[in-house]
């Protein structure tokens, strides 16, 4: 199995979040579930890469030129693919990857997480898109999940097949029993 993970470029300023990256690398390594990642070796990229590396696992990297240029890439990864730039970064990420996790990060852990999700909904593909929300980082965007869903923006089902665990242990049971919904365009009461 390969889970993507979606994070931030850089830290944050709660040292716990550094923690939970390295707590959800060590993890996979130990559960045999390799890792692909923006190919960074910066933030809580390069801290969820490292552990997966530091305890024997397989970390697949995929950067845009632009990034790799900017000697932002990983070196010691197990493979790191150059694409030309951000969309092909995510689609050759959704290609590699059997599941999404976003754990803490900015509008760019937002934009990867989202489309996942709804390339999801609308049955693009079938695997399982989580959310590490550790020490409730994404407290305040599940409540905005749930405003959207009862505002009548998102069916319940959809806002339901996004997995919410704070612990790595959990979130890897999660993603392993994930039935998805029928997608959105074969749903008749949509």
């Amino acid at each position: 199995m390969k889970v993507a993970v979606f994070c931030g470029s850089s830290f944050g300023h709660d040292a716990r979040y550094r923690d939970i990256a390295e707590a959800l690398g060590r993890h996979l390594a130990s559960e045999g579930i390799d890792l692909v990642f923006g190919g960074g070796n910066v933030g809580l990229m390069g801290v969820v890469a490292d552990a997966v590396l530091a305890a024997g696992g397989k970390v697949y990297g995929v950067i845009p030129e632009s990034l790799r240029e900017r000697e932002l890439a990983h070196a010691g990864l197990t493979q790191l693919e150059v694409v030309a730039d951000m969309h092909q970064r995510k689609a050759r990420m959704s290609e590699l990857a059997d599941a999404f996790v976003a754990l803490p990060g900015g509008p760019g852990t937002m934009d990867e997480l989202f489309e996942a999700w709804t390339w999801g909904q609308l049955g693009y593909h079938r695997k399982p898109c989580a959310v590490l929300n550790a020490h409730g980082y994404y407290d305040q965007l599940l409540a905005f999940v749930r405003h959207m869903a009862g505002e009548g923006f998102l069916k319940p089902q959809y806002a339901d097949m996004l997995i919410v665990e704070q612990q790595p242990e959990a979130l890897i049971r999660a993603i392993r029993g994930y039935q998805p919904p029928a997608s959105k365009w074969a749903d008749p009461a949509r």
